[in-house]
């Protein structure tokens, strides 16, 4: 079966002496090998998780944390102390009876007490259920799974896409409801976390009491919002692909420049307290995307089968300063026009940087699978914004900021004959149906691709009525509406993608109810949505 390959930190292995029991030993053994600590509280408060599944294995991450919201900054989680031992069984059954994976590994502080422990060497295409142990305390059970083989016929994948969880502003009522409708993998596309905290009262209150600036209330606030038992579910039951969108550092920031003007070597040292929280608490490949100071790569691939291939992009790190950066004098997101703001249009300008482009189109250009998905953080339809003055405004904080690079994409795609290419992205707090064309200018340009954006999970929707008023101006957009929270849920088959935009009640009460909103189809041949 051969071992789990384990990369706790780059010097953490040879300072804490990491290593893992290899396959089939008794979970006993743990004890002759180092004590286990004797808990008073749960050290798992804040769940178990698993994602980037491949053919032969996935990623299962725990952080131990008896007392999650620590005010000390030397007792993250409320640990003190060394490096401890966890253990891990994955099964090949519910029951955790039929064992076909034993392992140790040592939580250090210097991660917080986090594992991410990966696994290969396992058969394709199953199910397997799994569970931690750390002295005396034992985690919950969870369920993963490893993707198909390569190139398998695989008859039908289902998927969520969520993003924007405002833990202030509602509950995770959404994520409950995704988790109930059981598919195969979950997309986290941004905004997972909130840095900032509101003025006004909401449903609960952000961990501290103060923006997240440092590496004690980045992990205090990821803690906070692993505690929430509808997320810890979610993460429990389904395989997670992730990516970053902003507010996982600060607000509409673009690689080392801020929104609040901050010197980009301090900001690059929040960046850094930022991304090492982040990894502490996601699944993530440890092997890839262990941080590096204030770089952390989290672009990758994943495919499933013959049937579906997810790009999963970084919409944030290398991307080129933001259009006009300091006209008007806010460094985020803001309308400029073409008069306004020449340089939006530079040839030179990337959403990516060059290094990740050139990955994206030779992946695409590869790609054999019958759907690819190219999963990101923000809108990326052309949307031309109407002024008051009769003027047409772009945001420069999405794509619109970076015209350059989308046309590359989009001849890209058309050149290449990539096979039905989906793009998913959030940030806008609402639903999209779009066309994106190949040449955003000219409405008779072929549609090369297909986009939908879903909205919050909990964060208010962006201004319905200035949006609509827009629509006149935008015919590729087949649909628009951020009145209501929710998710995306996506079936795939070899003839067509459904894609359900599932919605909840109200987002204040915990228990609130699900229906649907929208149902669109994307025909396997024929880019654009159809409603359904």
């Amino acid at each position: 079966m051969g071992h789990p390959k384990i990369l706790l930190t780059r010097r953490g292995i040879l300072r804490a002496g990491a290593w893992s029991i290899g396959a089939g030993l008794a979970p006993a053994l743990i004890g002759c090998v180092a004590p286990g600590p004797q808990w008073r509280q749960n050290p798992f408060s804040l769940g178990i998780a698993s994602g980037d599944p491949v053919p032969d294995g996935f990623v299962l991450w725990t952080r131990l944390a008896p007392d999650p919201l620590s005010a000390d900054p030397a007792t993250p989680g409320g640990m003190t102390g060394g490096a401890v031992p966890v253990a891990y069984e994955i099964a090949a059954d519910p029951q955790m009876l039929d064992i076909r994976r034993r392992g140790t590994v040592f939580a250090l502080p210097e991660d917080a007490w986090s594992v991410h422990v990966e696994i290969g060497g396992l058969p394709a295409g199953r199910p397997y259920w799994y569970r931690f142990s750390a002295g005396s305390a034992q985690s919950s059970i969870g369920k993963t799974m490893t993707a198909p083989a390569a190139n398998a016929a695989l008859p039908r994948m289902r998927f969520g896409f969520v993003s924007c969880a405002n833990y202030e502003v509602g509950y995770f009522s959404a994520y409950r409801h995704l988790t109930d409708e059981q598919p195969d993998i979950v997309v986290f596309l941004g905004d997972y976390i909130y840095e900032n905290f509101g003025r006004r009262p909401g449903v609960r209150r952000h961990s501290d009491g103060v923006v997240a600036s440092d590496l004690r209330t980045y992990r205090n606030r990821y803690a906070q919002y692993r505690t929430d038992a509808d997320l810890q579910r979610l993460h429990a039951t389904v395989p997670a692909l992730m990516t970053w969108d902003d507010h996982e550092v600060q607000n509409d920031y673009a690689d080392d420049l801020s929104e609040t003007f901050d010197d980009p070597a301090t900001f690059l040292k929040r960046r850094a307290a930022a991304y090492r929280a982040f990894y502490e608490h996601m699944p993530v490949r440890p092997s890839l995307s262990h941080p590096d100071g204030p770089t952390m790569r989290v672009y990758d691939r994943f495919a499933f089968g013959d049937l579906i291939e997810f790009s999963v992009l970084d919409g944030r790190q290398y991307r080129s300063s933001q259009a006009c950066y300091a006209k008007p004098n806010h460094g985020g997101g803001h309308a400029e026009t073409d008069a306004s703001c020449p340089e939006r249009r530079d040839g030179a300008r990337s959403m990516l940087g060059m290094a990740q482009e050139t990955w994206l189109f030779d992946g695409l250009a590869a790609s054999r699978a019958k759907w690819n998905v190219i999963a990101q953080d923000v809108l990326m339809a052309d949307l031309r914004e109407r002024q008051p003055d009769g003027t047409i405004g772009y945001w420069t904080d999405d794509w619109n900021g970076y015209p350059a690079c989308r046309a590359r994409l989009m001849q890209h795609i058309h050149d290449a004959r990539v096979r039905n290419a989906v793009v998913i992205g959030g940030d806008n707090h609402a639903f999209w149906a779009n066309d994106l064309k190949l040449d955003v200018n000219d409405q008779r340009s072929p549609t090369v691709a297909t986009e939908f954006v879903g909205t919050s999970i909990t964060s208010f929707g962006s201004n319905f009525e200035a949006y609509s008023s827009w629509l006149p101006d935008n015919p590729h957009v087949h649909f628009y509406d951020s009145r209501k929270r929710g998710y995306a849920l996506v079936d795939v088959a070899p003839e067509r993608m459904n894609v359900a935009m599932r919605v909840i009640s109200d987002a204040a009460d915990p228990n609130a109810t699900l229906s649907t909103l929208r149902n669109f189809v994307v025909e396997n041949g024929r880019a654009g949505p159809i409603e359904a």
